[in-house]
């Protein structure tokens, strides 16, 4: 149809005629209006939503296949050039030897090698000297510091520290050295694995609850689970570090054979009837050293026992009998010879070390109920300490018998496998051979106590001792609680003297790891065991030490 004409425009008339309109008045011109909204569809939504199986911004579903990358067949390749033939002749021909020569000249040089031989064979250039695979470490550090809280929270001490037959665990026992009656006051046995991940200082892995105080401490020379502990109650317990519901596996149990003193020393023995078995030796106060014998079901039997007697054991007018028993008898420290198994040296509460043999017949003259009869053992009786001797440490180092090529064996100098170390309440240190009453060295350390000191089991001139106190003054020379002692520097004065407990608070134990020689386990009356990492100068033998020791001993002797 036509356009609509504006209203201002004339309209047709029938017959085309136009005829003039009267104007329409401005405000129905202008008007104000509201119309519907116009749809536009949208092509673009329409054609996207025919392609798509779902209406959404997403891409359709993807399918996946999986499928071996590796081919079902293999074949090896050389990278090498092959190599040609007259190369493969040339290296494999046979080399040309002159066997009539060789053996011409062999035979010419035979007698000057045997000389040389046996020449290198018998000489001391390098005796002692050992071979070190390990970095060197030039200073002495804490590794680690180890305790129990709850044995702390009673203010238990740590009384005895022992390192298991691999090296890797030590283990310390709790209790007091101080005065009072702690017989029925519980205690604890706790272990650390050091080579463990994740080693928690003050967790360990093992917390053994005893009834009474552990005293004295031994792991078993070669079975790492079993560790043997001496009461304060006398009595003697083993357990198996392996079981963790019941660990104990022997006892002596409260008879007419156990100590009636708290046990301070526990040693593990060979024993020579059954070569699987082994046998505990036990130390106390009370006078008895008493040697234990596996017996089923969980029990250990007594297999002989001795007694130091006061008839034995030269009397001192300077040394006061103490609360607690006769002084003169009392054993606080034991430690057997490394070469002769039947000698021991003990200590005891009157200042005295002896020498003393499990061969002895001489009975003792004792009238201690028991079921079997108590032999006397002191075969030498050495000048005393100024108070009693807390421990004693044979020494571990000898000489060889060697034999020349020829099977001709010869005897090198006397060796000090004789010497042994003694500490005590007067804070000295004495060097003794077993062969004479005087101490070969007297070194005072201390104003107070010395409670432990111990032989190095690598180096011939080193030991190291557990003080009572830690300060410096005019008269002594040591800062610390732990002294190392090394003769080839000095001997009069320690080493080294490490800081080891706080407040002055003393160390009462000691041990040298034998398999990790680097590695010196102390525990102190804090309840703490630090565990120390020794420089190389501690852990490396010099080639001619065991001659400097010799001609120490010879120097002070003469």
């Amino acid at each position: 149809s036509a356009p609509r004409p504006f209203p201002w425009e004339p309209a047709e008339r029938a017959g085309g005629a136009r005829r003039a309109a009267a104007p329409a008045p401005l405000a129905a011109m202008f008007a104000d209006g509201t119309v519907p909204g116009a749809d536009v569809e949208s092509l673009w939504r329409s054609a996207r939503s025919a392609s798509c199986e779902a209406k959404s911004c997403q891409t359709g579903r993807i399918s996946t296949v999986e499928s071996a990358a590796q081919s079902h067949t293999s074949r090896d390749a050389g990278v090498q050039t092959d190599q040609s033939k007259d190369a493969v002749q040339d290296f494999q021909q046979e080399v040309q030897v002159d066997y009539t020569s060789l053996l011409s000249f062999l035979q010419r040089v035979e007698d000057a090698v045997i000389k040389e031989l046996n020449k290198n064979w018998k000489s001391r250039a390098f005796d002692g000297f050992e071979v070190n695979w390990t970095d060197q470490n030039e200073t002495v550090l804490c590794l680690h510091t180890l305790s129990y809280p709850e044995a702390q929270d009673q203010n238990l001490q740590v009384t005895s520290v022992s390192w298991n037959a691999t090296g890797s665990v030590v283990a310390c026992s709790y209790g007091r050295l101080e005065g009072g009656d702690w017989s029925t006051e519980k205690s604890y046995v706790c272990t650390w694995n050091l080579d463990r991940r994740g080693l928690n200082p003050q967790r360990p892995d093992l917390v053994v609850d005893v009834p009474s105080c552990v005293m004295g401490l031994s792991f078993h020379p070669s079975q790492p689970s079993l560790i043997a502990g001496g009461l304060f109650s006398g009595e003697l317990v083993v357990w198996d570090t392996s079981r963790t519901e019941d660990p104990v596996v022997w006892r002596t149990g409260m008879t007419g054979d156990t100590h009636t003193d708290p046990v301070y020393q526990v040693t593990w023995l060979p024993d020579a009837k059954h070569r699987n078995r082994s046998r505990l030796l036990s130390a106390s106060t009370d006078g008895k050293i008493l040697v234990w014998r596996e017996e089923q079901p969980g029990r250990l039997a007594l297999a002989e026992g001795f007694a130091l007697v006061a008839q034995q054991v030269p009397r001192s007018t300077q040394l006061k009998k103490f609360a607690w028993g006769e002084a003169a008898v009392g054993v606080t420290s034991l430690s057997f010879s490394h070469f002769d198994p039947h000698v021991f040296v003990v200590g005891v509460e009157g200042g005295y070390s002896l020498k003393c043999s499990t061969a002895a017949e001489t009975p003792a003259l004792r009238g201690a109920a028991g079921s079997i009869p108590l032999r006397a053992p002191a075969e030498l009786a050495f000048a005393p300490h100024g108070g009693p001797v807390y421990s004693v440490s044979c020494s571990p180092f000898h000489r060889r018998v060697l034999g020349n090529a020829k099977s001709s064996c010869f005897l090198l100098p006397p060796s000090p496998r004789n010497l042994f170390l003694s500490c005590g309440t007067d804070g000295k240190v004495h060097l003794h051979s077993m062969l004479q009453t005087q101490p070969l060295i007297s070194l005072q350390l201390s104003k107070k106590y010395l409670f432990c000191v111990r032989w190095s089991p690598v180096r011939p001139l080193v030991f190291a001792a557990a003080s009572g106190e830690g300060n410096c003054n005019k008269y002594f020379w040591f800062t610390g609680d732990v002294h190392l002692f090394d003769f080839e520097k000095s001997s009069h004065k320690p080493a080294l003297s490490l800081k080891q407990a706080m407040d002055e608070r003393p160390v009462y134990c000691l041990e040298f790891n034998v398999k990790q020689s680097r590695l010196l386990a102390a525990g102190d009356a804090t309840g703490a065991v630090r565990v120390w990492q020794l420089s190389s100068d501690f852990t490396e033998q010099g080639p001619r030490e065991m001659n400097r020791l010799e001609q120490l001993a010879s120097e002070i002797t003469d």
